[in-house]
């Protein structure tokens, strides 16, 4: 990181967190429902974050996605501006951070939501699976990203789900541009190109899906300018949490 951005820089970074209004930059609207585990996570009845359907009962999304007001997930949505027939709406029972999450920080960002009641499942809600074991994901494989909201940094939200395509990256070129905030470990980052865009502020905690499996929630961006191709998107790797994953939901 240069240290002309210096602590203009770090704060900027910081200031994601707070920006989980989920969009995705270019890409083309997903076929409505072909994405049935996807959660729009809402406050008052505005999408704050995604999230994915792995059971019934829990929807896996990201530790800065934790609101002080009460969460309602929405399953079975395309446009969420509409109530949907396909719509359900459950109320969060509670929230599973992981425990080594600091608010304001990146690392250990992943969070398991435990619903009131559980989802049911039809055409249009399904769970989605996790891996079954910690694997290494390969750079440049092309994985796909989807998410409600805003299509740029400055655009408004989308109402209806979006999707594009990001191509894995090495660590040590995330790590070269993203430094101590980056875990090799822990994080996935991927590369974008301008024209098809990508996620942005933040799409927080909507999966990225490479080989049909979630391998990573999205976590954060360049905060300035979140389709600028020269900061790669971060991602929570979801591989690595599977053993906390299952004891949260045992």
């Amino acid at each position: 990181m240069a240290n002309a951005y210096g602590i203009i820089f770090f704060f900027q970074l910081l200031s994601l967190t707070g920006a989980s209004e989920s969009g995705i930059v270019g890409g083309k609207d997903t076929k409505p429902h072909s994405k049935p585990y996807m959660a729009s996570l809402q406050v008052r009845g505005h999408h704050t974050c995604g999230g994915i359907l792995i059971r019934e009962d829990f929807v896996l999304t990201v530790a800065h996605c934790e609101n002080s007001e009460p969460v309602t997930v929405v399953l079975g949505a395309h446009d969420i501006s509409k109530k949907e027939k396909s719509q359900q709406w459950i109320q969060v029972a509670k929230y599973h951070p992981h425990p080594k999450f600091i608010t304001g920080k990146y690392d250990y960002d992943i969070m398991l939501l435990e619903l009131k009641n559980n989802a049911t499942l039809n055409k249009y809600v399904k769970t989605i699976g996790l891996s079954k074991k910690d694997g290494k994901v390969p750079a440049n494989i092309n994985c796909v990203v989807a998410g409600w909201g805003r299509t740029g940094a400055d655009k408004p939200a989308s109402k209806v789900l979006k999707e594009t395509t990001e191509k894995t990256q090495f660590s040590a070129e995330c790590k070269n541009i993203w430094q101590k905030y980056f875990s090799a470990d822990r994080m996935i980052c991927t590369k974008f190109d301008k024209k098809k865009g990508g996620v942005c502020q933040g799409d927080s905690g909507g999966p990225l899906i490479c080989n049909s499996k979630p391998q990573g929630l999205t976590a954060f961006t360049y905060e300035c300018d979140c389709n600028n191709p020269k900061y790669p998107h971060v991602f929570t790797k979801v591989n690595f949490f599977l053993p906390w994953i299952k004891k949260v939901m045992k």
